[in-house]
Parts: C-alpha cells; structure tokens; sequence
C-alpha cells in the first residue's frame, strides 16, 4: 500500500461530516444542537452517544470513546487509521494521491502484494473444494458436521479442504497465471528433489489465518481424525514469510475484534476448533495463540481493543501449564488477567458440545478467577512443606511485581498477606527486590528493548524506593484542556521579554513560558506534545488549537483532544462558561498557580515519606527537614495568592 499524501489526508478529512458517517451505523435523534444515539460501542438502554456537527465529532458520556470520523471508523470497523482515511475517501469519492514510491519499496511492496493475491487465491480455491467438489463434499464436509460446525461457522471462517493430489492446487494455480517463486514464498507449496511443487496441505481440512486488516496471511491444515493415528503431527501450519509470523497474529483476531472493542475483553485458547465452537454458542470476543507462548507483539495487538483477557484452558496438567506460560509478561503490559480451567478431560470445543449456549456463557461467567487468585490457590493449596511454601510465595509475589496498576498491586499484596499470613512488609519488602533486580538486568543488557517496569511500593522501613512517575493530576488535565480548546487565543498584549522586546502571549505560550521559567513539565509526555505543538503553531496565521488537535495524525492525540473538547456534563446554553479573553486570562493565571501548588504538594509528600524512611543518619534527616521548611513555606506563599491558608 502506497502512502496517501498531506493534501489528500486534509481533503478526506475536511469532507468527512459526523452525522453522516455515524448514521451509517447508528440511529440518530436531533437534541437541540447535537444529535443522540445508543452508542455502538458498548450495551446500553438509554441513549448517551452524542454526535456534534459544530465540533465535528461525536462522544460517549457512558464509555468515553469517539472521536471525529476518521477516529470513529478506527474504533468502530478496528481499521488503521490509513484504512480508515480510505473508507472515508471512498464514502466522498474522493481520489486517493499516493506518494511516489522508491524503486525499492515498489520492489517489496510489489512482493508482498502478489503474495497476499497468492494467498487470497488459495483461500478461494480451498473453500470452492470444500463445497463443490465431490471430495470436498464427501469428506472434508463431513468432517465439519461430525464435529458439530455449523454450516454459517463454515462460512464465517471460511474453511476449505485439500485434495490428496500433491500436485492438484500447483497445476490449477499455474495454470491461472499465479507464479511458481510466490507460490512457494507464502509455503503453500515446496519443492522436492526433481523441483516439483508439492502441495503442504493435501488430504487436510483448512483454516486460513486471517490478518487484523482482513488479508489472508497462512493457512493451518488438519489430518482428519481417520488419518491421525500414530501421527504426532495432526497440524501445518505456513512457514514464516515477507507476510507471516506466527507469534505476530493471532487466529480468530479478524472476526473477534468487533465483538473484543464492544465486550472490553477477549478470551485466549489454544486451537483453531475451540475458537469456532465458541463463535458457534454466540461468544464471538475469543482468539487462539495456537499452542505457543504468547509473544510481546501479539499482547500489543490485543491491547489495542481491550485491557481484559481471560485465559480459558482445560483442566489437565497441559492446561494449567498453558494458563501459567506468558502469564508474567500479559501482566507487564498492563493487561488485567484472569483465568478459567474447564472440567478435567474438556477443552473449549468438546465442552460447547456437551452444553447449550447459555450454559456455556454462564459457565464463563461464573467461574472466571483473578490470576493472582488461581495462582495462590494452584501452588498452595495443601503445601505443608516450609521450603515448597517459600519457593511458591516467591512466584506469586513475583508474577504480582509484574502488575503495572500500583492500586491492584497493593490490593494483591494484601490479600496475599491475609491468605498466607505473612507480613504484608515481608510481602512488600520481596515485590520491592524483585522490580530493582529487574531494573537491574534491564540496563545491563546492550541493545536489548527492556520491558517497563512498575515502581516499588514505598512504606516506613529502611526499603531503596526509585522516585515514583506521578500520574497526570486534575491540574495538568485542565490546562491541557484548556490549550486543546483555546490554545492560540491572545491572552496578554505587550509582554515585555528582558532584551525589551514586546510579544502578545497566547494561552498555549503563557503556560510555556511559565513552565518553563519554573522548570516544570507535566507527567503525562502526551500532555507535553500537546503544548509543544500548540506552542509552535501559535503564530500562524487562522490556526486554532481544537480542530487541529482533534484531526491529529497521532491517533492518540486525537483521541485525547475530542474527549477534551466534549463537556462531560452537558449544559444549557445559560450555564456555558465564558470564554472571553478576561475570562480566560484570569483562568489560565490560576490555573498556573494551581499547578505550582499540585507540584508543592506532592514534593511535600514525598520528603515525608523520605523522612519517615531515614534511620540512623542525622545530616540526612536534618536536610530534609530543612527542605521540607523550605517547600511549606513556598506552599503557604502561593496558598495566600490562591486565596486560602494552609499552615502546617
């Protein structure tokens, strides 16, 4: 896929109109200005989905997700966000303009896209066999009944079957007019020692294995249970190429991902066939690492639709292991864990047999275990043995140190505390080893990607606590706010710099240069951006800060300006605030007195907490004593100018 050029991206995005791309898939009523609907994100019974055509932008005030259109078809069709800018341009017939590509990257791009039509090709042809062709029909079909598929399941995931002819799909191909090097580089085929192509897949029924964007990108092939005795090997899957890694898709995704973004949550098996029966008992949030350990990229992948996944296993000693492997990593990326083993002997595919559909989702629902939990009880459930104790405190105190949520960090250390009657200290005192070991090993290792690690939980004992990244605070979320709605407004005349030289400040400027004059810089990088960005286009003539930052090519920073640009609380046009330039002088001014006095705060907080550490060294004590003087002092100060008195 060529690259779109600026001048197309601005024109698609100044074409695209809310109502119209959101009333293709929602209902939309007219409330006063705006337009409401049930949201298409997430179950609800009364509307809460409002679609503003001044702003060009439509929010949720029930789950927070929107955007303007471009974001909206990201979000609600799982799109890129140059597959989006597509849809739109097609929805507004729009002619995309590609940037000329180098002869190179015409070269790989050529490649990849004619492997991609070998593969799409070879989906159609297994499917068609499966269907139309007597032993397709005779035997590959009846495979999928006799394991309960349903004829539209079929469809869905467009299933197929091989011939037992070794040369039948190279001939058919060829003779279409596909070449022989694409042909083996997806490794539908290979060659034997004479140089024939020979097919990987014959006498199996297939799954292809769709990408996130919906190009066909492998295929897996089953041995028939009739074919599978003394066969160690039931499956083939495609060897890597230009356009498949097996631990960099996940099979299932393409078909899950609406249902994974609505649900905010996606179930993780094992096999092709277990993904199939759950989409058959109407559970459709599911995807399979098809055996392996899950990688850092296929979390990545799923991060992007949900921060919940459930491990769904069967009951066996494969199952448990399978539901510790990767744990420790689905953890450190912030991903929310949980896990469920199904009844010894059943896996998801034979247990959406034995059960109705309902009895199945309530099965789901009902015995689902936070990991921590399922860990706990797994290692020490009747371990009497001090060492064997030990040795399983230390893994679940460990997989615990992987959670990046300081709250459900603490809230795991003690009920771990309470369920094995340790010091929740002794508890904290180990996570605490662990994340510097970690931190340790991280910067020892050159030219390695070290995985972020959580910060130590602080307490009154002689523990080494690194400073704590702060969370962005109301504070910082307000200004930024106000950047992100009024950012080029002029908000003080003549300022005169110290060479003499008079500047008008905008909003955007004013908090730049008082920032920056104090040193400070907001926690979230994304905040930092925003500011720089505003800052910099500030003197350009029409700009202004909202519509740019809301169709930002960062799609995060889009996202994070429309939800800003939306009142959480919607207000008659009597209650608006106003925004004339007093207005928003005197709420720029305090606002950055405001941020001094967060900033104090939390420095007050954390001598606090260094002083209620210190033993046994007198200067050190003494200096922070002073230091926290000092900072109370300060803070007073500016509490006077805030107009209240806050003396300690």
């Amino acid at each position: 896929m060529a690259i779109i050029d600026r001048e197309t991206v601005e024109k698609i995005k100044d074409a695209a109109n809310i109502v119209e791309v959101v009333s293709e898939f929602v209902t939309l009523r007219k409330s006063g200005a705006n337009y409401k609907g049930l949201c298409p994100f997430h179950n609800e019974r009364t509307p809460s989905f409002m679609v503003s055509p001044a702003r060009n932008t439509c929010h949720c005030f029930g789950c927070g997700k929107g955007g303007p259109p471009v974001n909206f078809i990201m979000e609600h069709e799982q799109m890129t966000y140059p597959e989006a800018l597509r849809w739109l341009a097609n929805k507004y017939h729009i002619e995309i303009k590609e940037r000329e590509l180098s002869d190179e990257e015409k070269r790989e791009q050529s490649e990849r896209e004619s492997m991609f039509i070998v593969n799409e090709y070879a989906m159609k042809y297994f499917e068609d066999t499966l269907h139309k062709h007597p032993d397709g029909v005779a035997i590959g079909m009846q495979y999928f009944r006799q394991r309960g598929i349903r004829d539209d399941i079929i469809r869905k995931f467009q299933l197929g079957f091989d011939l037992n002819d070794r040369y039948a799909f190279a001939r058919t191909a060829l003779q279409k007019g596909y070449k022989e090097e694409y042909i083996e580089k997806v490794g539908i085929c290979y060659k034997n020692d004479r140089g024939e192509l020979i097919d990987r897949y014959a006498g199996r029924v297939i799954f292809p294995w769709i990408g996130v964007s919906g190009k066909v990108v492998g295929f897996g092939g089953r041995k028939l249970d009739a074919a599978t005795k003394g066969v160690q090997q039931k499956y083939v899957n495609s060897p890597d190429s230009e356009i498949y890694h097996k631990d960099r898709e996940l099979y299932g995704l393409y078909q899950a991902k609406r249902a994974i973004a609505k649900e905010d949550c996606v179930y993780m098996v094992e096999g092709y066939t277990d993904v199939i029966a759950m989409h058959q008992a109407g559970i459709e949030n599911v995807v399979a690492n098809s055996g392996t350990a899950l990688s850092t990229h296929q979390i990545h992948i799923l991060h992007r639709f949900t921060s919940n996944i459930v491990l769904l296993y069967d009951g066996d000693a494969a199952g448990i292991h399978a539901a510790l492997r990767g744990t420790d990593m689905l953890l450190s990326e912030g991903m929310n864990l949980k896990v469920l083993l199904l009844p010894d002997g059943d896996d998801p595919d034979s247990f959406a047999r034995k059960h109705t559909a309902s009895d199945f989702r309530q099965y789901l629902e009902e015995h689902q275990r936070d990991f921590i939990q399922f860990k706990t009880d797994l290692l020490l459930k009747n371990e009497r043995d001090p060492l064997k104790r030990s040795q399983a405190i230390n893994s679940i105190v460990e997989s615990i140190s992987m959670v990046v949520n300081p709250i459900l960090r603490d809230t795991y250390l003690h009920d771990c505390s309470q369920r094995m009657g340790i010091a929740e200290g002794t508890l904290i005192n180990q996570m605490n080893k662990f994340i510097r070991d970690r931190r340790g090993s991280g910067q020892q290792q050159q030219g390695a990607e070290a995985q972020p690690q959580p910060a130590p939980v602080s307490q009154p004992a002689p523990v080494e606590t690194p400073r704590r990244t702060q969370a962005a605070s109301p504070v910082e979320q307000m200004i930024v706010q106000l950047v992100v709605r009024h950012g080029e407004t002029v908000i003080l005349e003549n300022v005169e710099d110290d060479e003499g030289n008079l500047y008008n400040l905008t909003i955007a400027q004013f908090f730049h240069y008082n920032m920056a004059a104090d040193g400070l810089q907001f926690s979230n990088p994304l905040y930092s951006q925003v500011l720089k960005e505003a800052v910099a286009h500030s003197g350009e003539p029409g700009f202004r800060a909202e519509p740019y930052f809301i169709n930002h090519e960062d799609i995060n920073i889009s996202r994070m300006a429309a939800d800003m640009a939306v009142d959480k609380i919607p207000l008659a046009d009597s209650q608006q605030p106003r925004n004339d330039v007093e207005t928003l002088r005197q709420r720029a001014q305090h606002l950055a007195l405001d941020l001094r006095m967060d900033l104090l705060e939390r420095r007050l907080k954390d001598i606090r907490r260094e002083i209620s550490a210190v033993t046994g060294d007198a200067n050190r004590l003494q200096e922070l004593m002073n230091e926290f003087k000092d900072a109370s002092e300060m803070r007073n100060a500016l509490a006077r100018k805030l107009g209240s008195n806050i003396i300690l």
